[in-house]
C-alpha cells in the first residue's frame, strides 16, 4: 500500500509545475508557528520555496496548539474533505509527537503504541481517499528526556510510512542545531523564533519538493 504515490486522476491539462496542488498541513504549534514573531513558522517558507518552483499550490495550514495524534485523528478527516476539493492532486502532511510524549502526571499523554496505530489509520484513511501522505517527525525540546522519548517514537513512525511507501521526515537532528537550542532556550523551552523555523522548515523543504514532483508526475 502506498501513501504517496497513487494512480493518476483522470483530470485534463494537469502536467508538470501547472498542476492544481492543495495540500492541508495538520499537525500542533509548530505547524502554526508558535513563538514565530512573523508568523511563517515552517510551513511558511516551504510552501514559498514550492510556489518559487512554479509549483501551483494552495496550502491550508491545519495546526492546533497542545494536539496530539489522538486529537488530529479525530479531526483531521472532515477538515481536510472540504479543503481537498476542486484541484488536481491532494495532500496531507501530519506533523506529530511532541504532545503525544509530553508527561502528565506521571505519563505520556498518548502511549507510543496508540500514537503509531493512529498514524497507520490515519494514512490508511488517506490511501483510501487517493491523497498523497507525507509526515514530519517530532521536533526536539529543551527537555532531554522529552526529546528522547520523542525521538524514538519518531524512529518508529518511520516504520510505520516506509510500510506504507510515505516519506517521513526525521529532524532530531534539531538537537544539535545551536540555533534552534538556542532559540528555545530563550523563549518557552519548546518554541524557537523565526530563524529555529529556518533550521526546521530547511530540512522539510527537500522531501516536500520532491513529494510535490511527485505528485505531478502521476497526472503526466
Amino acid at each position: 500500500m502506498s501513501g504517496s504515490r497513487l494512480p493518476p486522476r483522470e483530470k485534463p491539462g494537469a502536467t508538470g509545475s501547472q498542476c492544481d496542488l492543495r495540500v492541508c498541513f495538520f499537525g500542533d504549534s509548530f505547524t502554526v508557528g508558535v513563538g514565530d514573531p512573523s508568523g511563517v513558522g515552517w510551513v511558511g517558507p516551504v510552501v514559498t520555496a514550492a510556489r518559487a518552483q512554479g509549483h501551483e499550490l494552495t496550502a491550508y495550514n491545519m495546526g492546533v496548539r497542545r494536539d496530539t495524534s489522538l486529537d488530529v485523528a479525530q479531526r483531521w478527516l472532515p477538515e481536510a474533505r472540504v479543503r481537498l476539493k476542486d484541484g488536481q492532486a491532494f495532500g496531507v502532511v501530519f506533523s506529530l509527537g511532541t504532545n503525544d510524549v509530553d508527561m502528565q502526571l506521571g505519563q505520556v499523554r498518548v502511549p507510543p503504541g496508540r500514537s503509531l496505530a493512529l498514524l497507520a489509520a490515519m494514512l490508511d484513511d488517506a490511501h483510501a481517499a487517493r491523497w498523497h501522505t507525507l509526515v514530519v517527525g517530532p521536533p526536539p525540546v529543551q527537555d532531554r528526556q522529552a526529546s528522547k522519548r520523542a525521538a524514538d517514537l519518531a524512529a518508529a513512525m518511520v516504520q510505520v510510512c516506509a510500510a506504507r511507501s510515505v516519506p517521513f521526515v526525521d529532524v532530531t537532528a534539531l538537537t544539535t542545531d545551536p540555533v534552534w537550542s538556542q532559540e528555545i532556550a530563550a523563549g518557552d523551552a519548546y518554541h524557537p523564533s523565526t530563524a529555529g523555523y529556518a533550521r526546521l522548515a530547511a530540512l522539510v523543504e527537500p522531501a516536500v519538493l520532491r513529494w510535490l514532483a511527485g505528485m505531478t508526475a502521476d497526472l503526466k
